[in-house]
């Protein structure tokens, strides 16, 4: 693994140096802009932003990669006997910028965060072009829960999500992975693992094994309007 300076991005265009040179923490590039061309671009090479309001704009491509295999994917089966109790509603790409603002939104005891007001422009610039998508948890008309991302050929990059209601974020995550193995796409992209994500069922692959399933997955198309091609519309749903 290369632990090469960071790669200085031109302002004019979308180039990116091979992941290979990305240092040890996964930190690969700096500058650059959040255009739509660019973040297709990155995502298309496994490659994502990810800084502070303050910082100039970092990109990464850490390696090992967290990945959640979308077909396999299931909920545990403690929290499979709450979704068996739950009435909650499921949806996609109704209610996007409501689950980024969500995502944003502090938590109890930060005084920051990584979704920034350009970045959120960004994402809402992505989803009208039809890249970025979001999947919802409704209680009623209640959003309890919800995850955004951004599709590039069969793979999906899960950016944030969040729950308004306990359980929520998980929801949101398993209704992900049953839609994306469905429309054949077979892996959600978590980036980089934590306790919580291996506690969902998340695993590490080599990066360059990531990079390959990117070139190989890149040409496959996703449904033209995600909601519409939803296998399920109930939380309870989820564990037959």
């Amino acid at each position: 693994m290369s632990s090469a300076r960071p790669y200085l991005l031109a302002p004019d265009d979308t180039h990116f140096p091979p992941v290979a040179r990305a240092h040890a923490s996964g930190l690969l590039a700096i500058g650059g802009d959040l255009r739509p061309e660019r973040l297709r671009a990155a995502y298309a090479q496994g490659i994502f932003p990810w800084y502070s309001a303050g910082e100039p704009l970092l990109w990464w491509s850490p390696d090992p990669r967290c990945v959640f295999d979308t077909a396999r994917t299931r909920p545990q089966r403690r929290f499979a006997r709450t979704l068996r109790t739950l009435d909650w509603t499921l949806s996609a790409d109704r209610a996007f910028a409501q689950v980024l603002d969500a995502c944003a939104a502090l938590r109890p005891g930060q005084t920051s965060t990584w979704i920034t007001p350009a970045m959120r422009r960004a994402y809402a610039r992505l989803h009208q072009l039809g890249h970025a998508h979001s999947f919802e948890v409704w209680d009623g008309t209640q959003l309890v829960g919800g995850l955004y991302g951004v599709a590039s050929g069969g793979v999906f990059s899960g950016e944030s999500m969040f729950s308004a209601r306990s359980g929520g974020s998980k929801v949101a995550l398993y209704l992900a992975c049953r839609a994306l193995a469905a429309w054949g796409m077979p892996l959600l992209d978590a980036q980089v693992a934590n306790a919580h994500t291996r506690s969902l069922g998340a695993i590490e692959i080599p990066r360059a094994q990531f990079s390959a399933l990117l070139q190989d997955l890149a040409g496959m198309p996703s449904p033209a309007d995600w909601d519409a091609a939803l296998p399920l519309r109930h939380a309870a749903a989820l564990v037959a």
